[in-house]
């Protein structure tokens, strides 16, 4: 069934586990994230990102997103995450998503707090919620994760939720997007300090390459929703170097992305949720 952030993140932060956001591409990576849910009775959020859309079209990919999250016995949010621009995000609303994510981040403060106001007031008058970014969750092969000056501040937080009125925050505490290159350094106290001030479901961005004790130390102390790519690439890419005919590589891939998917759902606890 397709829901939105709303339906999902409320009950993880009130009985604090996460719930996963996996990009999916194409329909290997969707029929394995929704089997994996399926099988484990845990909510989920898929869908894909503005920059991935050159690896997978928006207007090819999104009816079978859509569709799958329809057909599906467990609740999936249809996301579009890091929506980089006014005209995308509107493509994928029209398109069926149920959940946008805005990230001007990249801009000014008061730029960001302006477009994000402006596609919350939008998106929820259509019943569709909104997350939006505040600091810099950097890159992991540039290492700028590790600028703690770009890290989200509580007093930040508190007042780009109360201007904007979105539904979910992702916070930069240190992750990155990409493969790690060393271990991060992730400030949980600054996350400590954000939930305290804030009763807006927190987001991880950044969590392919995370340790076990990572993920449970942000879940344990207020993140509600962590995104996870890399890794799904990793898991398919796998199956692929091991060669062999085309389906069975095919079939092999669906598995191991499956799997993956399946141990991030028990780490974050959402297992059984539904």
């Amino acid at each position: 069934m397709i829901v939105n952030l709303n339906d999902v993140l409320l009950d993880a932060q009130k009985n604090n586990y996460g719930v996963g956001l996996f990009n999916t591409t194409d329909t290997d990576m969707l029929e394995a994230v929704i089997a994996a849910a399926e099988e484990l009775r845990s909510p989920v959020v898929i869908g894909t990102a503005e920059v991935l859309l050159p690896h997978g079209d928006l207007k090819l990919i999104a009816p079978s997103v859509v569709e799958a999250a329809k057909r599906a016995s467990v609740p999936v949010v249809v996301h579009y995450d890091h929506g980089l621009t006014f005209e995308r995000c509107m493509e994928a609303i029209k398109l069926g998503f149920s959940s946008i994510m805005f990230d001007g981040s990249a801009g000014g403060a008061e730029e960001n707090i302006k477009n994000t106001a402006e596609m919350v007031k939008i998106a929820h008058a259509l019943g569709i919620t909104v997350e939006g970014e505040i600091g810099h969750v950097g890159q992991a092969d540039s290492g700028d994760n590790e600028a703690t000056d770009m890290y989200t501040t509580p007093e930040e937080a508190v007042d780009f939720v109360n201007r904007t009125g979105v539904d979910a925050l992702a916070v930069a505490i240190g992750t990155a997007h990409g493969a790690y290159k060393s271990k991060p350094k992730l400030d949980i106290d600054r996350l400590k300090e954000i939930r305290t001030a804030l009763d807006t479901p927190l987001v991880l961005h950044g969590g392919s390459g995370l340790s076990d004790d990572d993920f449970k130390d942000t879940i344990k102390h207020g993140i509600a929703k962590v995104n996870i790519f890399t890794d799904l690439c990793v898991a398919g890419a796998k199956a692929m170097e091991e060669g062999g005919e085309y389906l069975a590589i095919r079939d092999r891939k669906v598995q191991l992305i499956k799997e993956t998917v399946m141990n991030k759902i028990r780490l974050f606890g959402s297992d059984g949720k539904y």
